[in-house]
């Protein structure tokens, strides 16, 4: 508000306002010179200011009135009726065009008759106020408005511990942080902690304890949403909770980011020879379009080589496999079908499910993520993998919450499901469906129930009021971002396994005790490797859920060593499987550095069926998770690998574990 007199800053000079009409200021500058600006332009110059000007009353907040009481604010709004009538003459409430009462009327009276007045006209109401009252009421009421008015009695807010000790409140607060780790407790073990940290702190009776219904109050509301007396789980996902603002993550094409996460599926499934239990389901998820690019099930124990496997799958268009339906094709889909097709001739037999290329894994610190194998094939195939911030799983949210919809969308629905905890596991519960079913059925419903499925994170931005399924997202990014596609070949697939460091030697190579060995190694036999970081070792490639085979580089490509003990075992082996026959070996006083000896055992355990839980289980792990696949190279044993020496030796072996029967005298009489 501007008036005659003001002085005003304008045009990096002080000027005084000289005249006011209509919409025009006259400004006349310190070395008298006038001017005449329009008002507009003149508030909105950069350097306005009105200078020694007082400031504008703050505007009082209907929701601070409705928090008073009623009295309160009934009280307020009086004085403000009151006191508006002493400043302008007329009442809040007052009509347009209303003209004042003579003893209030601004033209003929001064501000101390107007306030004498009001304080006669008080009186006489049953009212009685000072006149030095009703300055203060004006100066408060010019400073806040009406809210200046309100009795400040009723606005005091309460302090959480009232009368209790502050001593107490600190000693509380902290054991009530120290209790999110430790198992659920009652109010009652806590009240006892505080005394003992209180004596131990202070010495016995310095500090006075509140009673007990006073610290049930305090303590219920200190802890109130952090679950200190409920769920362990509960309060520790609550503590892990980010201080900080939720900050919904986006992306704007397919590919920009993909978050990858483990966690073990709620369904029982049969491993093998009827040992059941829980798999474990790795899963990559598209941020841009939630599509699940790719999901892999493996028994308890994911390793590196699982994520790597991961990786190529999700650049591999998703088959269709005999039995689908036609309708779960990519060309009966909304995937722009026709035009990719153009770009890449290996959808032409897909299921309706996009290849997305990532440029971003996020991740979280587990081994199996931050192993040399997973960052090598990220490296190999230009991705950047940004780990989540520790213990913050809001990082990854994306990924979090696509677990619990495939454990509500589908694992439910799986006979086998057992529920996230015991207490919600029905009884029985029997597994039905071994691990290559459940991995069939859940490819199919991710392309059957998952990427046709509207989501309600996903918006076009032209009509945000429509849910988008994966695919329809997909169909409206791709279009702008574009499809570049990634082809793997069975080499790749090498190339993504884990690595060691050996020396070649004359009998070959030795990894744990087992030796590896053909003829393409001649050429590198005591001979040391290019690489002199690893002190002329060789880069040797390995399965971790087959170790029959290994491969070496070579100048003409991948050289595949067989295990010189292959032929004795000829079921696939994992790494846990050769450090259990190991400890067989060594439980019963034989060399467990004898890979000859174990050869001989580790083929007794895989065909032994029901030879006792852990024998079943780590047999079964093996079969489970050394199945077909299809990055993997084949390869077919030659038949002869095995010398004729070994053949018979194994012969000899297999008739002396053959079991005798109990002897009974009365049907082999001819042994009387």
């Amino acid at each position: 508000m501007l008036k005659l007199g003001d002085r005003v800053r304008f045009d990096q000079a002080e000027h005084t306002v000289v005249g006011l009409a209509g919409t025009a200021v006259r400004l006349q500058s310190q070395t008298g010179v006038d001017s005449v600006v329009l008002l507009s332009h003149l508030l909105s110059w950069s350097d306005f200011e009105v200078i020694g000007g007082a400031e504008q009353p703050s505007l009082t907040s209907l929701g601070l009135l409705e928090a008073v009481p009623p009295r309160a604010r009934e009280m307020a709004l009086f004085w403000e009726r009151h006191i508006a009538e002493v400043e302008t003459g007329l009442p809040p409430e007052a009509e347009a065009g209303a003209e004042p009462r003579e003893e209030y009327d601004p033209a003929v009276t001064t501000v101390e008759d107007r306030v004498a007045a009001k304080a006669r006209e008080l009186a006489e109401a049953d009212q009685p106020v000072s006149v030095r009252t009703l300055h203060r009421m004006r100066q408060r009421y010019r400073e806040q408005g009406v809210w200046g008015l309100v009795d400040q009695r009723a606005t005091r807010q309460q302090t959480l511990s009232g009368r209790v000790d502050p001593r107490v409140i600190t000693a509380l607060t902290a054991l009530i942080e120290a209790e999110t780790s430790d198992s659920t407790g009652t109010k009652s073990r806590l009240r006892r902690r505080v005394e003992q940290a209180l004596a131990d702190e202070y010495g016995p009776g310095v500090v006075p304890m509140p009673s007990r219904a006073t610290f049930d109050r305090l303590a219920g509301a200190l802890t109130a949403g952090r679950h200190t007396f409920g769920s362990a789980v509960t309060r520790r996902q609550a503590a892990n909770r980010p201080a900080g603002a939720f900050t919904l993550t986006a992306a704007a094409r397919p590919g920009e980011q993909v978050q990858i996460d483990t966690t073990p599926l709620d369904v029982l499934a049969v491993l093998d020879d009827g040992v059941t239990g829980r798999v474990e389901l790795t899963i990559a998820v598209d941020v841009a379009t939630r599509t699940i690019c790719a999901a892999v099930l493996r028994p308890a124990g994911t390793k590196a080589v699982d994520a790597a496997v991961l990786l190529a799958r999700m650049l591999v268009p998703e088959p269709m496999r005999p039995g689908w339906s036609q309708a779960l094709a990519m060309k009966t889909s909304r995937l722009p079908h026709a035009r990719l097709l153009d770009i890449d001739r290996r959808l032409e037999l897909a299921a309706a499910k996009p290849v997305i290329v990532p440029d971003t894994v996020v991740c979280d610190r587990g081994k199996v993520f931050l192993s040399e194998a997973f960052q090598r094939a990220c490296r190999s195939l230009g991705i950047s993998v940004q780990p989540a911030h520790p213990r913050t799983p809001t990082d990854k949210a994306v990924v979090e919450r696509t677990f619990a919809s495939i454990n509500t969308l589908f694992c439910q629905h799986v006979a086998g499901y057992v529920g996230r905890d015991v207490t919600r596991r029905g009884e029985p519960v029997e597994a039905v469906w071994t691990l290559a079913e459940l991995q069939d059925l859940l490819d199919e419903w991710i392309v059957a129930g998952w990427q046709p499925r509207p989501h309600q994170g996903l918006r076009h931005p032209r009509s945000p009021q429509l849910t988008l399924s994966p695919n329809d997202m997909y169909a409206c990014l791709v279009a702008a971002a574009g499809y570049l596609p990634l082809t793997l070949t069975g080499e790749d697939y090498i190339e993504l396994l884990p690595v060691t460091w050996r020396a070649i030697n004359d009998y070959g190579i030795q990894i744990d005790y087992r030796t590896y060995d053909d003829e393409a190694l001649t050429p590198y036999r005591r001979q040391s490797s290019p690489i002199e970081a690893k002190r002329g070792l060789w880069p040797v490639h390995y399965d971790p859920y087959d170790l029959s085979r290994v491969w070496l580089r070579g100048p003409d490509g991948w050289i595949t060593i067989a295990w010189t003990h292959a032929a004795m075992v000829p079921q696939p082996f994992a790494d846990f499987t050769w450090r259990h026959a190991r400890k067989l070996a060594a439980a019963t006083g034989r060399d467990d550095t004898d890979q000859t000896e174990l050869a001989w055992l580790l083929a007794d355990l895989l065909k032994r069926a029901g030879a006792g839980p852990v024998e079943r289980r780590i047999r079964a792990r093996t079969k489970a998770a050394s199945g077909p696949s299809p990055h993997r190279p084949a390869i077919t044993p030659a038949p002869d690998d095995l010398p004729e020496q070994e053949d018979a030796a194994a012969d000899d072996h297999d008739a002396q574990i053959i079991p005798f029967g109990v002897f009974d005298p009365f049907s082999d009489q001819e042994y009387l």
